[in-house]
């Protein structure tokens, strides 16, 4: 089973000026999702987001990824050939009832992001006994 869904990012209304500037022009980022017994790991790509311009939202049922690079030209120099021009990522999830949004882990190490969500207790996978009667 999927624990994990896209969502039609230009389908959203975001909820203020800051999030409205991200879904209006911004790069979706490349996401593996893979799920084990536990719970789901997600590994984005956001080449050259710092971590305090890295901003993880979860309301309800979804995940907002947001990041933004600075992509200043140093001066005295002038682009010949630009290849990327928007410096913000945006990405949303729908996530399952199953998941525990309340433990969430996430890493960010040479431009990717881990994040973790397990499934809540009830959703984890269990041995029952049987008894001899």
């Amino acid at each position: 089973m999927n624990d994990i869904q896209k969502t039609n990012d230009t389908a959203r209304t975001p909820a203020h000026t800051e999030d409205r500037r991200y879904a209006e022009s911004s790069l979706t980022p490349p996401v593996d999702v893979i799920e084990d017994s536990s719970g789901i790991t997600l590994y984005a790509d956001l080449p050259g987001v710092p971590r305090d311009k890295l901003h993880l939202n979860v309301e309800a049922d979804s995940l907002t990824i947001e990041g933004e690079i600075d992509l200043t030209i140093p001066e005295g120099l002038q682009t010949s050939h630009t290849e990327v021009g928007l410096g913000r990522f945006h990405r949303v999830f729908t996530l399952s009832k199953e998941l525990d949004t309340e433990k969430i882990s996430a890493e960010l190490a040479q431009g990717v992001l881990k994040l973790r969500i397990p499934k809540a207790e009830h959703a984890q996978p269990r041995r029952i006994n049987v008894q001899v009667s």
